[in-house]
């Protein structure tokens, strides 16, 4: 069952069936650009006082924690 509706799914699955090789890598790209710019957002909103080098340090300890977990 699946948890939650999915009406543009099918349109989704056939956009990307359209779509070449190079094609989908180049999405999948930009959608892990958008992701971690994305992430790092939610970090200045939530750590508003870091520095620069204390936001980006904090983002690669929260990415390897990620990784961590994948493992």
């Amino acid at each position: 069952m699946d948890p939650k509706p999915q009406p543009n799914r099918s349109a989704y699955i056939q956009t990307l069936r359209r779509m070449t090789p190079e094609q989908r890598l180049l999405k999948a790209f930009e959608l892990t650009e958008l992701s971690r710019e994305l992430f790092r957002t939610w970090l200045r909103d939530r750590f508003p006082d870091l520095s620069e080098d204390e936001l980006h340090a904090l983002y690669l300890r929260r990415l390897d924690r990620c990784r961590s977990r994948a493992s």
